[in-house]
C-alpha cells in the first residue's frame, strides 16, 4: 500500500464529489442573487432550488412540495420532534423512541421530557433490533410519534420501516425515522413504507456539509421551527443556502441512480471483511445484525483492548476509522448503542467501525486485515485484563 490515507469512516462523512461541486460553484460567485427577490438575477435561482427539490423527493418517492430543507440531519430530527409535540399537544404528550437513536433525537427527547412530555425509550435485542409487539404495546391513547431510526449509524442495524410505519398508521400515530445513514444506500418510498417525516443530510452521500432536509407527509401539522421569512412555505426561515441545496440535490441523485450496484459492491467488501476478521482475530465480535444491516457499515468489538488505543494505532498506519458516532468522539463513556444491545462496558470500549465508499477497494480491506491482526496481539500483550484472562484459561 501507498503512504496515502486509508478512509473507512464515510459514516462520520463524506467527500463532496466533483460532479457535486461543479453544480455548487456558479451559485457562490456567479448566480448569486436571493431567491427571495423578485427580478429575474434571482428568480433562476429560486427554481434552482425547486430543482433540488425535486431530486431530492424523487430519491424517497415523495412529492416535492413535502420536502423542506434544512442546515443538516440535526435540525431535521430537532424540527420533525418539537414541532409534532407542539402541534399535537392538545392530542397528547407521549412520544415513543428508542434507546439507540442518534443524540440529535435522544437529546430532543430529553429536552421535551423536561417540559411535561412522555417519553417511551423501546430496547433493542442483541442485534439492535426493537421488537414490534413491544411498540404496538407501547402507544396509548396520548402517544403523538413514534420516532425510531432507519438504519443505526454504529452498528448499521437496518429497522423493518415498512412494519414500523404499518403500526403507527393503524394506530393513528404520526412516524418519523432518521434515515441521514440510510439515503442513498437502501431504497426508501415514503408512501409504500408509511413515513410521515424523514430527516436526511448531504455530507453522508457525498454532498456539502451543512445541508439537507426534512420530507412531511402532506397533511401533517409541523409548527415552524426558525422564525423570520417567508422561506419554505413558512416553515424554515433565514435566506436559502441555494450552494448547498443545489449540492443536496445533485448528490442524491448521483447516489440513488448508482445505488443498486453500489450496495451490493459495498456489501460484498462488507461480508469479506467480517468473514476474515472474525476468523482471524480471537475474542472478536461483530455487532449488529449480520444481514439486515447498512451495506457498507462493520462494527466489531475486540475484548481486552481499548478502542482508542486501536484507532490512534490504526491512523499511524494511515487508516482512518472510529469507534462509534462522530458527534460523540470526545466521550470517554462507551457508545450508549453498544451497551443497548448488552455488550458490558469493558468490551463496548474496545469497539471499531468501519465504513466504507464508493472508493473503497478490496486491497485496502486486505490491508486493514493485515494491520488489524498485529495491532490487536500488541495491544492485548500490554493489557493486564488479557493476561489474567491467560492465567485463567491455564
Amino acid at each position: 500500500m501507498d503512504k496515502t490515507i486509508i478512509y473507512f469512516d464515510h459514516a462520520a462523512t463524506t467527500s463532496t464529489k466533483k460532479e457535486v461541486l461543479d453544480e455548487m460553484l456558479p451559485y457562490f460567485t456567479q448566480s448569486f442573487g436571493n431567491p427571495s427577490s423578485i427580478y429575474n438575477f434571482a428568480v433562476s435561482n429560486k427554481n434552482a432550488i425547486d430543482v433540488a427539490r425535486d431530486q431530492v423527493a424523487k430519491a424517497i418517492g415523495a412529492d416535492e412540495k413535502e420536502i423542506f430543507f434544512t442546515s443538516g440531519g440535526t435540525e431535521a430530527d430537532n424540527w420533525a420532534i418539537k414541532g409534532i409535540a407542539e402541534s399535537y399537544k392538545a392530542k397528547g404528550n407521549h412520544i415513543i423512541t428508542t434507546s439507540i437513536e442518534h443524540h440529535a433525537v435522544l437529546h430532543t427527547c430529553e429536552y421535551l421530557a423536561k417540559n411535561g412530555y412522555e417519553i417511551t425509550y423501546l430496547p433493542v435485542d442483541s442485534d439492535g433490533l426493537i421488537n414490534l409487539d413491544q411498540l404496538r404495546s407501547a402507544i396509548k391513547d396520548t402517544t403523538i410519534l413514534i420516532t425510531i431510526m432507519f438504519a443505526n449509524n454504529e452498528i448499521g442495524t437496518v429497522q423493518d420501516v415498512e412494519a414500523i410505519g404499518k403500526i403507527a398508521k393503524e394506530k393513528g400515530v404520526i412516524f418519523h425515522t432518521d434515515a441521514v445513514q440510510a439515503v442513498g444506500h437502501l431504497p426508501i418510498d415514503v408512501h409504500a413504507m408509511n413515513i410521515d417525516l424523514l430527516s436526511m443530510s448531504g455530507h453522508k452521500l457525498y454532498g456539502p456539509k451543512g445541508t439537507g432536509a426534512l420530507y412531511v407527509k402532506k397533511g401533517v401539522k409541523l409548527k415552524a421551527f426558525m422564525h423570520g421569512g417567508a422561506q419554505e412555505k413558512g416553515r424554515r426561515a433565514g435566506t436559502e443556502n441555494v450552494p448547498g441545496i443545489v449540492g443536496l440535490g445533485k448528490a442524491i441523485e448521483l447516489a440513488t441512480n448508482h445505488m443498486e450496484e453500489e450496495s451490493i459492491r459495498q456489501a460484498k467488501l462488507r461480508d469479506y471483511l467480517i468473514g476474515q476478521v472474525l476468523d482471524k482475530i480471537p475474542y472478536s465480535r461483530l455487532n449488529g445484525h449480520k444481514v439486515n444491516r447498512l451495506p457498507n457499515n462493520v462494527n466489531f468489538s475486540f475484548q481486552f483492548i481499548e478502542g482508542e488505543a486501536l484507532l490512534i494505532m490504526l491512523d499511524l498506519k494511515g487508516v482512518s476509522a472510529s469507534s462509534g458516532s462522530a458527534c460523540t468522539s470526545g466521550s470517554l463513556d462507551p457508545s450508549h448503542v453498544l451497551l443497548a444491545i448488552g455488550l458490558p462496558h469493558e468490551i463496548a470500549h474496545g469497539s471499531l467501525r468501519i465504513t466504507f465508499g464508493e472508493k473503497s477497494t478490496l486491497e485496502e480491506v486486505d490491508y486493514l486485515i493485515e494491520i488489524l491482526q498485529g495491532i490487536v496481539i500488541r495491544l492485548r500483550e500490554m493489557s493486564p485484563l488479557y493476561d489474567d484472562f491467560l492465567e485463567k484459561q491455564r
